[in-house]
């Protein structure tokens, strides 16, 4: 009886806790759908037959504030800046790894620190860098992501290479496999966990990112769904809340789709990246 109570005392405090975290979705769904007028007066209520407006406000997200060039420059941004971390950190990580020596060490080394040092320190020279290097296009900004992505993809990455037998690796090299037919033929399916949580926790920290594609890109040619959602805050406290509901709701609706699809794999490649050799 006890530890049905204790079970039933834990559902409800998560039940609790879930309902705070959902909220705030629900009530920026709730908003999108009323007059501009009301979202600020009555935000916690109802749409009613006085305050709905029904689609306008995302009829205005995406004729007057180029929503839909916005997503299609974030998916560019973000589907290739994956595949690419994915791709390269994952020959870096199994190289150092199965390269066992002082420079392999110390590239390790600095891939794990670069995860602990602030944004802060890097942000203004990054911004000069980019624009005397004219990386400041999409596709520069791919290599960018790789740059910061690159620390957490390589830890997660080794862990799970140390855990791979070398055996598998050695009787590949023997029947006649390159070093490059090896990793793409026997290694790369064996970490399908590690990428899929990997490829997960990078989409959705590209897919938000605001701060480096408003560093970084030409916003003249430009535009990401984050830097259009912020320009709807126009001059002197104009704020088209309705417009930015409605984004901030078309804006996360294919992340909770991607993430809700991907979640079983994300506890799996995390705890298979996090074995010690």
């Amino acid at each position: 009886m006890k530890a049905k109570r204790k079970g039933w005392i834990a559902t409800a405090i998560l039940t609790i806790v879930a309902v705070f975290y959902v909220s705030p979705l629900f009530i920026v769904l709730m908003n999108s759908f009323k007059k501009k007028a009301f979202i600020n007066l009555e935000p916690f209520h109802m749409p009613s037959e006085k305050t709905w407006i029904g689609g306008e406000n995302y009829a205005n997200a995406i004729n007057d504030y180029g929503f839909l060039k916005a997503v299609l420059w974030t998916l560019v941004i973000t589907v290739g800046s994956v595949v690419v971390i994915l791709i390269c950190t994952s020959m870096f990580a199994w190289f150092i790894t199965r390269v066992s020596n002082r420079t392999t060490k110390t590239l390790y080394t600095l891939c794990v620190f670069s995860m602990v040092v602030p944004f802060q320190m890097v942000m203004f020279t990054l911004s000069l860098v980019t624009d005397r290097l004219r990386l400041n296009t999409p596709w520069g900004l791919i290599i960018i992501y790789l740059g910061f992505g690159a620390g957490l993809a390589v830890f997660m990455f080794c862990g799970f290479v140390k855990s791979i037998p070398i055996e598998i690796e050695e009787a590949a090299m023997i029947d006649g496999c390159s070093p490059l037919r090896t990793f793409f033929s026997v290694v790369l399916p064996i970490m399908k966990p590690t990428y899929i949580s990997v490829g997960i926790l990078e989409t959705m920290w590209i897919w938000n990112d605001f701060l480096l594609p408003y560093l970084t890109l030409d916003l003249n040619k430009f535009s990401t769904i984050s830097i259009v959602i912020q320009r709807m805050q126009g001059s002197y406290g104009r704020v088209d809340m309705g417009a930015i509901m409605a984004s901030l709701v078309l804006a996360i609706i294919p992340i909770i789709i991607f993430y809700l699809s991907c979640q079983k794999y994300i506890i799996k490649g995390v705890a298979a990246g996090a074995v010690k050799g």
